[in-house]
């Protein structure tokens, strides 16, 4: 909830007017951003977690995004690569043996210790993602190609993929 507020006030600020989809989009990233932490963290950590991820996230797709104009059309990088990696390394901040005792202590409670594991976790996680995506990339081109025509783009995908056109612009 914390992380759509966030996504609102920010998008409102920005952009001159919140969003439905920034209330859902910013509610998805809340839920990234908590996921890595929940059972290790408190609840005002938490909306905390939720704060941060709501701006950051916005920020990656409404302002880095557009910058950068990479293909990204449901917002994964900007959503799940921003929302996961601040939630990871979120937990190496706040996780408390007083919320869990089986866990870890984070930095604001005494042991940078799990935060240098998040942070190792996050630059192994990122470097086997960046690898396999690029082995994957080069088999879907190898057999379908990764972009349809710009014949077929300027006709329309549902034209020219399926046979049929999906919006009557005339009725």
């Amino acid at each position: 909830a914390m992380a759509a507020m966030a996504w609102l006030v920010v998008e409102w600020i920005h952009r001159g007017k919140p969003t439905a989809l920034g209330a859902v989009s910013g509610a998805v990233a809340g839920l990234v951003a908590i996921t890595p932490a929940a059972g290790f963290v408190s609840p005002m950590a938490s909306i905390v977690i939720g704060m941060v991820a709501g701006i950051i996230c916005y920020v990656a797709v409404g302002v880095i995004k557009p910058r950068f104009r990479y293909d990204d059309s449901l917002d994964v990088i900007g959503v799940h690569g921003v929302g996961g990696t601040w939630g990871a390394l979120a937990t190496g901040l706040f996780a408390s043996k007083l919320i869990n005792p089986a866990g870890k202590d984070g930095l604001f409670y005494g042991d940078p210790g799990l935060l240098l594991k998040q942070l190792a976790a996050v630059a192994v996680t990122y470097a086997y993602v960046f690898v396999l995506s690029l082995v994957l990339f080069k088999m879907v081109d190898l057999v379908v190609g990764l972009r349809a025509s710009e014949e077929d783009e300027f006709a329309g995908l549902d034209l020219s993929m399926h046979g049929e056109k999906a919006y009557d612009s005339e009725g």
